[in-house]
């Protein structure tokens, strides 16, 4: 790998000119492909071919299905009173004539005709549809002329709400939050680098690689499903990767620069052995992403695929642009002698030096091992207890923030009519033998009028083909209440022997029944899917250190890391622990896709940190074989650098935690947490603190191993057996191979 990235960094940087006009032309075109031929991102959550999914489409067969926006209107008569007043319902009317008269409005539902009026007559809810389609957004206009339509009620003191599908607000992917994230980002970068101009390459690299993705997947939006919560996601990690394997790459350039290499030769070692990590790095997280696919929910598919392509973008950004970047800079990335840049870099390549505060920290970490491993683990342990309390259910008009109008009438409809309203189920009688359609469907009603958990059972609707029936049935509880979960289960065993007895198909179905479904079948591909990342992580991580006891020790810091990300979600989205605090707008079960896209991206996130750090010790011990001072030396050189790496990704994330999408929320407090907890709780604590325990046995692979498993060469090795990398420069003496570190 490092041979190949040598042969690309040589052509790079001699032909500088070419290759950044030939980017700037790749990037450009996919740009103005993608907005040309942008399509629209899809909504939906639902698995083609499951059960509640092939019975609802069965349904909308028989029984006609809008596929059109539409909205909810509540109505809520002043206090004491109740729609049976003349007056009241004089204005009610007014309200919904006037409705069917605004534009793009093609039908207003009656209340007392529909049914949705309660008992005591003080709530009422009307259904409007729209012209547009269901996925397209109703025009500003149109939707402000039906908000004006109340006038009239609320003259004569009747509450009016709007809400429903029509009125979602539809935001961007990104907003002025996560700008804050940026700039703290290049803060970090200054910091690390003393120069703007160093600082700003990580970050010019990483927005282009953003800007290259997002217009991809715009255009690929008019010919695939992609889902509505894909871009968001895809930002999230594209930037915050994008910047960090940028940050390897300069880094190791400008420590090179330090030690006197010529510009053109220091941005070509830099590409060599920086680069060749930040591909394994880069790939560990694309695999992971792309591993979702396993679970066979397309809205998981979606967004893992998308996810994963932003990744490799960023990573043929950073090794495909960057190094002519590094050439055209010239000498300005070169920090100027004496400077605090300079010294930092020559104290990290000389044992005597000055450390770092975290070669300060993993010093004292492995004089006393024991002591970091037990609180550490212990303390890990703790924070992820919450997590054993994990409910999972895939999100609905419930979990919008409570400022806005949806989430308004959801609530208003729940008070007024029960929580189950919000989510009814379907049970659907077809394929009855000829003329038993009608006992059939008598037959299921009667059954499920005694089912507990049932708050109504509405009356037997036949098809107009006389193919037909279905009963629609009002939980008790609310859509993403485990309780509705069970009641589907329990409905569609009680009614099992009905369908036998009669030879009719009965099946429960519904939106709710459908996310429910999908909410099961994600909650089930969890643990196959940890299964498969631990196993990976343990096969891609003895290939790159060539070692048994450092896979293990990593998964398992790993596994910490992710049950410390899930608690945190549980105690802040789900029981509400600073909830406020941190802007989160309601509280309940954590979406469904929650939990496995965490699993998937700080997986490939911790193997990220593990590399760049472990890499360092382990060239320290070749080279000393020194257990102890390896430890010690490897953070030296890497500490700083994979400190910054991990602030950044922290500050990227947690700007996308006031994200407007409260599904991607806890997904960003998740990343957040989990990378402020692996890098310096577990790769930077823990993990020294095991390897000065194991000493020499730490580096040791058994020998069929050995001979098996592939040589991935992420440190460079190889290019010690050819020449020396220069091409500017050739007289000097060869100079060490080191990764991510100033050469010694």
């Amino acid at each position: 790998m490092a041979v190949l990235l040598h042969r690309w960094g040589v052509f790079a940087v001699r032909r500088c000119r070419t290759v950044l006009t030939v980017w700037l032309f790749v990037v450009a075109a996919i740009a103005v492909l993608g907005v040309t031929f942008a399509g629209s991102f899809d909504s939906q959550s639902d698995i083609p071919g499951s059960a509640a999914q092939s019975a609802l489409e069965e349904m909308d067969h028989h029984f006609g299905a809008s596929d059109r926006q539409s909205a909810e209107v509540v109505f809520e008569a002043p206090r004491g009173t109740s729609f049976e007043d003349p007056g009241n319902a004089a204005a009610l009317r007014r309200t919904l004539s006037a409705a069917a008269t605004v534009p793009g409005v093609t039908s207003v539902s009656d209340p007392v005709r529909s049914q949705t009026v309660t008992p005591d007559g003080t709530t009422a809810v009307a259904r409007i549809e729209f012209s547009a389609s269901a996925d397209q957004d109703v025009a500003e206009g149109d939707l402000n002329a039906l908000k004006d339509t109340a006038a009239s009620s609320r003259a004569a003191g009747v509450d009016v709400f709007f809400g429903g599908d029509a009125y979602k607000e539809s935001s961007p992917p990104v907003g002025p939050m996560e700008g804050v994230g940026v700039l703290v980002a290049l803060a970090v970068l200054a910091i690390t680098f003393g120069s703007m101009l160093s600082a700003g390459m990580p970050l010019l690299t990483a927005l282009v690689s953003v800007a290259a993705s997002m217009t991809g997947l715009m255009g690929l939006s008019s010919v695939l499903s992609v889902s509505d919560k894909a871009p968001t996601l895809a930002i999230m990690l594209g930037l915050a990767v994008g910047i960090d394997y940028a940050l390897f790459i300069v880094s190791r350039h400008r420590a090179e620069l330090v030690q006197g290499r010529s510009v053109r030769d220091a941005a070509v070692r830099a590409t060599a052995t920086a680069g060749s990590a930040v591909t394994f790095a880069g790939m560990t997280v694309i695999i992971a992403l792309a591993g979702l696919t396993v679970a066979g929910v397309p809205v998981l598919t979606s967004m893992g695929l998308s996810a994963a392509a932003a990744v490799a973008v960023a990573v043929v950004m950073s090794l495909g642009l960057l190094p002519a970047l590094l050439a055209l800079a010239g000498e300005r990335l070169r920090p100027k002698p004496g400077s605090r840049a300079a010294t930092r870099m020559r104290d990290a390549a000389d044992p005597a030096g000055k450390p770092s505060m975290g070669a300060r920290w993993v010093g004292a970490v492995v004089r006393r091992p024991w002591r970091a491993v037990i609180t550490v683990t212990l303390a890990l342990a703790a924070l992820a207890l919450p997590a054993t309390q994990l409910q999972l259910a895939l999100s609905d008009d419930g979990s919008e923030p409570t400022s806005t109008a949806v989430r308004q009438t959801y609530d208003k409809i729940a008070d007024a009519f029960g929580p189950g309203t919000n989510g009814p189920l379907v049970v659907l009688v077809t394929d009855a033998p000829t003329g038993t359609l009608k006992t059939t469907g008598q037959q299921v009603a009667q059954n499920l009028a005694g089912a507990k958990g049932i708050a109504r059972v509405s009356p037997v609707d036949y098809s107009s083909d006389g193919a037909a029936a279905r009963i629609q049935v009002t939980p008790g509880t609310g859509p993403r209440d485990p309780q509705t979960s069970e009641l589907v289960a329990a409905l569609q065993e009680r009614v099992s022997p009905l369908a036998a007895h009669s030879g009719s198909s009965i099946a429960v179905t519904g939106q709710t029944a459908v996310s429910i479904e999908v909410s099961d079948k994600l909650s089930g591909a969890l643990l196959p899917f940890a299964l498969v990342v631990v196993g990976l992580s343990l096969l891609l991580l003895m290939a790159a250190f060539r070692s048994l006891a450092i896979p293990i020790k990593a998964t398992f810091g790993f596994l910490l890391s992710v049950g410390v990300s899930f608690g945190t979600i549980v105690a802040v989205c789900q029981w509400g622990w600073l909830a406020g605090t941190l802007g989160v707008p309601s509280t309940g079960p954590i979406a469904s896709f929650v939990p496995i896209i965490v699993m998937a991206v700080l997986f490939g996130l911790a193997m990220d940190y593990e590399v760049f750090l472990v890499s360092a010790m382990r060239e320290e011990y070749v080279r000393t074989r020194r257990p102890y001072a390896s430890v010690i030396g490897g953070t030296r050189h890497a500490g700083r650098v994979v400190t910054a790496a991990a602030l950044i990704m922290v500050a990227v994330f947690a700007s996308f935690l006031f994200s407007h999408d409260p599904a991607i929320m806890p997904i960003a407090l998740a990343l957040a947490v989990g990378v402020l907890v692996d890098a310096f709780a577990v790769r930077l604590t823990l993990v020294p603190a095991v390897l000065s325990l194991l000493g020499h046995s730490a580096w040791k692979l058994p020998r069929f191993l050995d001979r098996w498993l592939p040589d991935l060469d992420v440190e460079g090795r190889h290019l010690e057996d050819k020449e020396d990398g220069r091409i500017d420069s050739p007289g000097t003496e060869p100079v060490p191979m080191t990764y991510l570190h100033a050469p010694k």
